[in-house]
């Protein structure tokens, strides 16, 4: 198979601390909540200016992701997410067709998903062939803004030992193939069977990057940046340092906070410029991944300078202790407590799918259910 080769773009810096938030949402029909094929004809009969950013196809026809125009504050992302959320539900509606949020689609079946038409995806099943389709599970990537490459670059190896954080508050994908994997967050589990996924290696700065990526272009292993699969990237395109770990959460609200979490640890850690090893870090970073995606708030985190672990419902309550003066200044306190809210209560995404399950006895009532959440939020307050 021939692959087209390109060159890595240009880092086009952007406005510091500016946000994008990308969600990847289901399509289900609404005779019994199983995933439709919807997804080509829903986009060609949109009705829609772009006013809150993008609506666009995903690797199968029972995906569509929208994205948020680039955000100075998360008061604008929850505008754009809460637009694009009635836009989305509306022109379903006209297609008979429902969409929700989670992680990983309760009991549908990966043999039956269908590729969406397109070079990419043509290309990516033909040389994945049924990891493609397999990849049926949905995801929120969060875009934050740097100033230079150099910056983007240190800032993608100081969020890595922060992955973990992520996973856990917006883990939502507990079923799979219509079984309770155990897990808070199974989706990854998926993501982890392609060769180029995992963590940023060490690297001093966007040359050093720029030679990592034209080492691996050399060797036949990348012909994109889009190939690496990485938890946290670089996106130079954009101009932004990409966190690609988390579940699609069953709310706007719950992605909202999200994107203020990575909003506040960006300007906590280019703040105070914190030392660490990443290298030290890459020993521990797939076992703290495990770790988080298993059981969630109860995972044990491995510190590879210390040596030792920790709980980390209990680090996570520390970060965002630490994290409530960046809060403040960037005027999103009250998002980050409703994830403090969350820490406390325990009421996870997960864990709500599964009170569901135990109350229906039958995922299909779960999934309904989840898509009446995303239906039903009311109009959140800026």
């Amino acid at each position: 198979m021939s692959h087209k080769v390109a060159a890595i773009a240009g880092f086009k810096e952007s406005q510091p601390l500016t946000l994008g938030v990308e969600l990847e949402l289901q399509l289900v029909s609404p005779r019994d909540y199983n995933l439709t094929r919807g997804a080509t004809d829903l986009l060609g009969s949109m009705d829609y200016d772009g006013r809150f950013g993008e609506i666009k196809l995903e690797i199968t026809e029972s995906m569509i992701e929208v994205a948020t125009l680039p955000c100075a504050t998360v008061d604008g992302i929850a505008a754009d997410l809460d637009g694009l959320r009635k836009t989305l539900i509306s022109q379903c509606g006209q297609n008979n067709i429902v969409v929700s949020g989670g992680g990983t689609h309760p009991f549908h079946r990966w043999p039956e998903r269908r590729i969406c038409p397109g070079e990419r995806f043509d290309e990516l099943y033909s040389h994945y062939g049924y990891l493609a389709k397999q990849f049926t599970v949905f995801g929120q990537h969060i875009h934050v803004g740097c100033s230079s490459a150099d910056e983007a670059i240190w800032l993608t190896q100081a969020l890595g030992a922060y992955v973990p954080f992520f996973i856990a508050l917006s883990a939502s994908s507990p079923f799979v193939d219509g079984v309770d994997t155990l897990f808070q967050s199974a989706r990854l589990n998926a993501v982890s069977a392609f060769p180029l996924s995992g963590q940023c290696p060490e690297l001093p700065d966007w040359a050093g990057f720029v030679e990592h990526f034209s080492f691996l272009q050399a060797c036949g292993i990348v012909h994109s940046i889009k190939d690496l699969y990485w938890d946290i990237r670089p996106k130079p395109e954009f101009g932004t340092v990409e966190i690609r770990v988390c579940d699609t959460p069953l709310t706007v609200e719950r992605a909202t906070a999200l994107a203020a979490l990575a909003q506040c640890l960006a300007r906590y850690l280019l703040r105070t410029r914190p030392a660490f090893d990443t290298r030290l870090h890459l020993h521990v970073a797939r076992y703290n991944k495990f770790q988080a995606c298993r059981y969630g708030f109860a995972a044990l985190l491995s510190d590879p300078v210390r040596q030792q672990q920790k709980v980390l419902k209990e680090s996570l309550r520390e970060l965002l202790e630490m994290l409530a003066e960046d809060a403040r200044a960037l005027g999103c306190s009250v998002w980050l407590e409703r994830l403090r809210a969350v820490l406390e209560s325990g009421n996870t995404d997960a864990n709500w799918l599964r009170g569901r399950q135990t109350m229906h006895q039958n995922l299909n009532d779960v999934v309904r259910d989840a898509s009446l959440r995303l239906y039903n939020e009311t109009v959140i307050e800026l």
